[in-house]
């Protein structure tokens, strides 16, 4: 079994975070939070604070730090803190002060006292849903409303008075948070006139360019560094508020600063997982074969419309084959913090509306949930003539249900003592991406050999993903291959975010390495080469003519020189003109509801897997366990409670509920592999987030077998399962 590369460093403490990173005259930042949902600052008096001990430098809106909006290629402009005076949402980074330690700060931040002009505060998503706005178009240029509708047929509603079997619901999600355990942090330090941050994000060269943006440097500039994130899940892919702060006060003070969010400021002053209603219908024959789907969506977002959460998008529009479709996306902008990618963003919680609705169809048909899932499987998203590359997503079923006991399901409550027991099952669906990548490979005259990428490994595996890849690549032993990730120096690796890193890396990889062998062989058969004018051929490390062979290390050696260094990269081509693509699965669950309590627990989970080919088992098996156990944890234990004035009732982790683990007895992962070569040429599919899609719905399915109670809502709290 392949060991991660750098799990003895994490578990020794031995591996080095952001904010684990300390310098000669280091001093500490702490940041001010608005306490208001919505309005203006008037006044900030920081007379108080600049008196206390250790305080070297207070800023705010009415004494800003040099900096400006930010903008990256990938995700345009990002908010800079203190550029101006409005307050938008409870939690709002308003202030930062900076003093000798951390505790100095801390206190002296306790002193600052704020005049606010108050205006009126939008804060529930229930109340907005009567202004919503169409969401803007997706990333893909999808229209926020559209309609793919039989041949004859002229408007959903048409198609839905066709069907003999209609069924119809509404579906909420909560407001979540990353939850990651390393919070928002940045160590950022001045040599010269150029930049370093310290700073866990999900990826370094994007960083860097946000970085030099604000501060308005030559991107030359600007070294950003992230060997190492504890955790992310899309959380940390734009630059956070302490690295903004921490890099302009450095420059201003001319000494390194460390900015760090505590638990608590972290669930405001960064983004979260937006909330959702989400209205379903679904119409059918008799025989269960889809005519009509209509998934309608709502989701919270801040004020500046920063994300939209694509449910019906990310669901509805691609996963079954129906005759007819419609899907439509609206948000809401309240006074909240901003809204952003999270684990699955759109697939998450879409999925717990649509296959709650599936199973919801299925008791109405009288068929059972899995027959009416692969009945109405689609071999290419509704409206798209682009078939499935790979899709074995039958076979999923097939062999969760074998392995989990499917067929012993029972049509009603099953008991174990004072226990009710129920099955669930669900779908899960995540689109295989790539986004463009460079690799760097470096082989020594030793005969190791680097591969370097500044992509992030936020606990992904994409460490030991690079050495397994490389060295297949170079045909040489993984203990030969040195990775190396994390640092804006290196290659452009992308980002570490939408289940793309194996596939973006891994195929950047197999270039440099083909065209790290070429040069071998080139150098070996050109004049002044020990094999001067022969056939050379390479294999096993070496290379090889005319009965003789050498490594490459010896062969660098015999030429002189220490190393030979290329770069590959790779981007998306015509491929997404011939297929679509998406990794798959099936969620099993099973749940037991006290009889007297009422309180439900999760005892047994299976996901079977169709995600291409897996390149380390181990790392995999972990991504989607870990995965899962999120599903669960959305549907039965995670809910950010706004209240009417913005604050968040619950952020902090003594109140925000996370499963701990004797709430996952049992998680069990098997993969059906088939690696897809018309994706990417190592023939891997993302798996990092496909593991939570799917399973709050299952978890949902169980409950609802096990009780008879359909519960549409997740967090399910017991008191939704109390009787009347």
């Amino acid at each position: 079994m392949i060991t991660r590369l750098d799990a003895p460093l994490k578990v020794t403490g031995g591996a080095k975070y952001g904010a684990d990173h300390t310098f000669p005259g280091m001093v500490y930042g702490y940041v001010v939070l608005s306490t208001i949902a919505h309005g203006e600052l008037e006044a900030m008096d920081f007379s108080a604070a600049r008196e206390a001990p250790g305080v070297l430098g207070v800023y705010s809106p009415f004494d800003p730090l040099e900096m400006r909006t930010a903008t990256s290629p990938l995700f345009g402009e990002t908010w800079v803190p203190l550029q101006d005076k409005e307050v938008t949402y409870y939690g709002q980074p308003i202030g930062f002060v900076v003093a000798e330690t951390f505790e100095q700060a801390r206190d002296a931040a306790m002193l600052v006292n704020v005049a606010y002009r108050p205006l009126p505060a939008r804060t529930s998503l229930t109340e907005g849903l009567a202004t919503a706005e169409d969401a803007p178009p997706a990333r893909d240029g999808a229209p926020p409303t559209l309609e793919v509708l039989e041949d004859g047929v002229e408007s959903i509603e048409e198609a839905f008075a066709a069907s003999p079997v209609v069924v119809e619901a509404t579906y909420t999600t909560a407001t979540q948070n990353h939850a990651a355990m390393e919070p928002h942090s940045a160590v950022a330090v001045w040599d010269d006139g150029e930049l370093t941050v310290y700073s866990g994000n999900q990826a370094s060269n994007l960083q860097a360019m946000e970085l030099a943006s604000a501060l308005e440097l030559d991107l030359e500039a600007v070294h950003a560094v992230n060997p190492f994130v504890g955790g992310a899940f899309g959380g940390k892919g734009r630059t956070s508020a302490p690295a903004f702060l921490a890099a302009a006060a450095a420059r201003d003070l001319g000494r390194p600063v460390k900015a760090a969010l505590t638990r608590e400021q972290v669930f405001t002053a960064t983004a979260g997982r937006a909330a959702t209603v989400q209205k379903m219908r679904l119409g059918a024959d008799r025989d269960g074969t889809l005519v009509a789907l209509s998934h309608d969506s709502w989701c919270s977002t801040d004020t500046a419309r920063s994300f939209v959460e694509p449910t019906s998008h990310g669901t509805s529009r691609e996963w079954y084959a129906t005759k007819s479709l419609a899907i439509s996306q609206k948000v809401v902008p309240l006074n909240i913090p901003p809204t952003t990618f999270m684990r699955a963003p759109g697939e998450a919680p879409g999925s717990f509306a649509l296959e709650s609705a599936i199973d919801e169809l299925a008791e109405a048909l009288g068929m059972d949930p899995i027959e009416l899932r692969i009945k109405n499987s689609s071999t290419a998203p509704p409206g798209k003539d682009l078939q499935w590359s790979s899709k074995h997503l039958d076979e999923c079923f097939r062999v969760g249900a074998a392995r989990f006991g499917w067929a012993h399901r029972p049509p009603g409550t099953r008991t174990d003592g004072d226990w009710l027991v129920g099955m669930g099952v669900a779908t899960a669906m995540f689109p295989a991406l790539r986004f463009p990548a460079t690799v760097g490979i470096t082989l020594r005259a030793d005969d190791t050999a680097d591969v370097a990428t500044s992509g992030a490994d936020p606990g992904t595996g994409l460490l030991t993903v690079l050495s397994l890849i490389g060295a297949e690549s170079l045909d040489i032993p993984a203990d030969r291959i040195t990775p190396r990730l994390g640092d804006s120096s290196l290659p452009p690796g992308g980002l570490s975010g939408g289940s793309t890193a194996t596939a973006s890396a891994g195929t950047a990889i197999m270039i440099a390495a083909t065209k790290a062998i070429d040069e071998l062989v080139a150098l070996a058969s050109d004049p002044g080469g020990p094999f001067e004018g022969a056939e050379v051929t390479y294999a096993d490390g070496r290379v090889f003519a005319g009965g003789r062979t050498m490594t490459f290390g010896e062969l660098l050696r015999t030429l002189g020189r220490e190393t030979l260094e290329v770069t590959g990269s790779s981007a998306p081509g015509e491929e997404v003109t011939k297929h679509s693509f998406s990794s798959w699965g099936a969620q099993f669950c099973e749940v037991r509801v006290h009889k007297w309590t009422r309180e439900a627990r999760v005892s047994r989970m299976l996901g079977v897997f169709d995600a291409g080919r897996i390149i380390n088992d181990k790392a995999a098996r972990s991504q989607l366990m870990g995965g899962m156990i999120w599903g669960v944890s959305a549907a039965l234990h995670e809910g950010l409670e706004i209240e009417a004035n913005g604050r968040l009732a619950n952020g902090d982790f003594a109140s925000y509920l996370l499963p701990v683990n004797a709430d996952i007895p049992e998680v069990d992962v098997q993969f059906v592999e088939y690696p897809d070569t018309l994706h990417n040429a190592v023939g891997a599919r993302g798996l990092g987030e496909i593991g939570t899609v799917g399973m709050a719905a299952a978890v949902a399915n169980a409950v609802h077998n096990a009780t008879g109670i359909r519960v549409r809502h997740i967090p399910i709290t017991i008191e939704d399962l109390l009787e009347d």
